[in-house]
């Protein structure tokens, strides 16, 4: 019998730092390598340049640094560690997504990706040919095959795997959050290790890169698709497992269960996650955002402090002869509660002078949206002003409906840097802050019980001019997110006049939408890189 300890090293990788990534792998192996004889480290996908690294992959530079830090991690390692890493492979003008096994200073093999998927946030067949060979090798005894990513979601390369002989399969991911990832991946790779008839050790990388985030989840399944150890979710480390090849198939065990995030929590921790990587890694001190008494800002403001802590946000109210004192009252409460910077910096006086600049033009003209619209304009102007003076990031605060719909304003609410919520229904925004208020007070209740208003105009609601949110969202879920006609969604209940409606505010509102600050994806379909409709189109919504 043959024993491999296996050490899932669930990483946070940055994109184009060839230097730092290859630090952290070098200091994985040391750690490792004191732990036990013969280790297998097993890190994410495309370690070395990070994931998902786009055009970089155009770049002619590329390849020449992919070799050197192959060649600075190989003369490192002259024990008896054995190091499962992925990165891009140039091989006679082509270019394959692929994991390596390095041993003693060499690469004794190579795998290359043969699914390379091409929908929803992935175009990886821009970049990578695929693969079409299994890789197995021997490891101290045990016969080890790799796939990578969405290899485990097809059939094919398990078996080919399993055919070749592989006692163990070692599946490297990239994998991004969404809502009910978890649970996919579990189902998929215990169907996987069923009809190949061996154990799977599946790797993900954690850590935010702009709009994605990677919730690490690295776990291993038995050959009969019991799921036998999970590491934690949205948090580097190193998780041992143990293979004993005595046995057939081949046992795994290995590293505790940790607990599982419930839907709610998974989604807190992804936002704060994303947040704190973007702010991070793009170098900002801090970030300020418009604190208002909404619900919106309020969330965006207890997310940035969890990611960032108190000293490094501010938040600024900026009120208006609309705003009222209760948005005041609730905002500086939530401050204080939360130790963040406050300010208070009316705009009447902004807003006054632009009208007074712009009275020749709106002579004989009467109130309406463009006078709003100017209210949320003076309150951008500010905070983009702090921004440059303070070099910090301005967080903006509108959610995935507001968003779907086009109820934002250009250069004015919409400008920022960052829209923590841009992919949060506003359902769900109202669930995340109880959530949040269920850890230690946070946000006012009345901020969360008050009906939502933007306070542009005397007694304004949100609900005059949208539909309820129960009723928005769920047209939005079916059209956004699963592309249901209108049709389809009027046939699943919902009124045909609202129905219309909000799917043409979507349709026209596609170019706000382009120049609007990404944000963190945690659905199966985001307003980034996964939807791209055109802003010009005949298209209608019944289609």
């Amino acid at each position: 019998m043959s024993t491999l300890h296996i050490l899932m090293a669930q990483m946070n990788t940055m994109v184009g730092d060839f230097e730092g990534n290859t630090a952290k792998v070098l200091a994985v192996l040391a750690r490792a390598e004191q732990a036990h004889a013969a280790p297998v480290v097993v890190f994410p996908e495309l370690t070395l340049t990070g994931y998902p690294p786009e055009d970089l992959l155009l770049r002619p530079s590329i390849a020449p640094r992919v070799a050197q830090s192959l060649a600075h991690i190989c003369s490192a390692m002259n024990g008896g560690t054995y190091a499962i890493i992925g990165y891009p492979l140039l091989e006679d003008g082509v270019l394959y997504n692929a994991v390596g096994v390095l041993h003693r200073g060499r690469v004794l093999a190579q795998y290359r990706k043969q699914c390379l998927p091409n929908y929803q946030v992935f175009d990886e067949k821009r970049y990578f040919s695929p693969g079409s060979d299994a890789c197995v090798l021997e490891i101290e005894g045990v016969t080890v095959g790799l796939t990578i990513c969405e290899d485990i979601w097809e059939k094919e390369p398990a078996l080919q795997a399993s055919r070749a002989g592989a006692q163990v399969l070692l599946n490297i991911n990239s994998s991004p959050f969404h809502r009910g990832k978890r649970g996919e991946r579990w189902a998929t790779l215990g169907e996987r290790a069923k009809q190949s008839a061996m154990p799977i050790v599946y790797v993900n990388q954690v850590g935010g890169q702009d709009e994605l985030v990677f919730d690490g989840a690295s776990f291993a399944v038995a050959a009969d698709g019991a799921v036998k150890a999970t590491a934690p979710g949205f948090e580097e480390g190193e998780y041992w497992l143990q293979l004993d090849s005595g046995t057939q198939p081949a046992t795994l065990t290995g590293c505790d269960a940790h607990p599982q995030e419930d839907d709610l929590e998974a989604v807190w921790r992804a936002l704060v996650l994303g947040v704190r990587d973007y702010v991070n890694k793009n170098g900002f001190p801090g970030v300020v955002l418009g604190l208002s008494g909404g619900v919106d800002s309020a969330l965006t403001l207890a997310v940035a402090v969890e990611a960032l802590g108190p000293e490094r946000v501010e938040a600024v109210m900026m009120p208006f002869r609309y705003t009222s004192q209760m948005s005041v009252e609730d905002a500086a409460e939530q401050a204080a509660t939360q130790g963040v910077t406050h300010k208070v910096i009316s705009i009447e006086s902004i807003y006054e002078a632009f009208m007074a600049s712009l009275a020749e033009e709106f002579a004989d003209t009467l109130a309406d949206t463009t006078e709003e619209n100017l209210q949320a304009r003076c309150r951008g102007v500010l905070l983009m002003s702090i921004s440059n003076k303070k070099g910090c990031l301005v967080l903006t605060t509108g959610n995935k409906s507001e968003m779907a719909v086009g109820y934002s304003t250009l250069y004015g609410d919409m400008a920022g840097g960052f829209d923590v919520l841009k992919d949060v229904p506003k359902t769900l925004v109202f669930e995340l802050c109880r959530y949040r208020n269920s850890l230690g007070p946070c946000i006012p209740q009345r901020v969360i019980d008050r009906p939502p208003s933007a306070e542009l105009a005397p007694d304004q609601k949100d609900e005059d001019s949208l539909p309820p949110y129960a009723v928005l969202d769920r047209i939005l879920a079916l059209y956004v997110e699963q592309d249901y006609s209108a049709e389809a969604i009027i046939a699943s209940g919902l009124d045909r006049e609202q129905v219309h409606r909000v799917i043409r505010l979507v349709d026209v509102n596609e170019y706000k939408r382009r120049q609007a600050p990404i944000g963190v994806r945690i659905t199966q379909r985001g307003f980034g890189r996964d939807r791209r409709y055109p802003i010009t189109s005949a298209w209608r919504p019944g289609e």
